[in-house]
């Protein structure tokens, strides 16, 4: 589903070859832009610093945010609202899970205990040498808590851009 945009301001004039057609998958983009919850909580903000530059297709952003970039044009500004399950998808109750105290020391650092709140990497059951982190939500008995989804998923949300470069 393509979220919905409120505000435009004009971009370049349309040509028929480069950057002129906008943003597509491969595009190199120097952009701001601005995570806001439905809340009114900001989670992420370059307009306040320096743009950020990212690879359009290679995975540095979320799709749902991505799909919002694409034909876009230097100098655009928008603003989307992405519902609670499109930003970050919604949240999968299966990847709240328990780990076992035996597993948690084997990768445990005893000079720094863990608290709720807290984020630690596993590596991938596929045993291939990729990482991946959980939120640590606390102890039940013998075991560890953790929620494996991302901390935005089935969080509503406004993303705001602004096209500054693209090559």
């Amino acid at each position: 589903m393509m979220p919905s945009s409120v505000n435009t301001a004009p971009g370049a004039a349309a040509s028929n070859s480069g950057p002129a057609l906008g943003i597509q998958k491969g595009s190199h983009v120097t952009l701001h832009f601005r995570l806001t919850l439905g809340d009114g909580n900001v989670v992420f903000d370059t307009f306040t610093d320096k743009p950020a530059t990212i690879q359009v297709g290679e995975g540095q952003v979320a799709p749902a945010l991505e799909r919002c970039l694409i034909a876009l044009k230097e100098g655009d500004e928008r603003s989307y609202e992405l519902a609670s399950d499109d930003g970050f998808g919604p949240r999968n109750p299966e990847l709240v899970q328990k780990i076992s105290k035996s597993l948690m020391d084997k990768y445990a650092d005893d000079s720094d205990p863990i608290a709720p709140g807290d984020v630690v990497e596993f590596p991938t059951p596929d045993g291939n040498g990729g990482r991946v982190a959980g939120v640590f939500k606390g102890w039940e008995g013998e075991s560890a808590l953790f929620d494996f989804n991302h901390p935005l998923a089935g969080q509503s949300m406004r993303f705001d851009v602004k096209i500054i470069g693209l090559l």
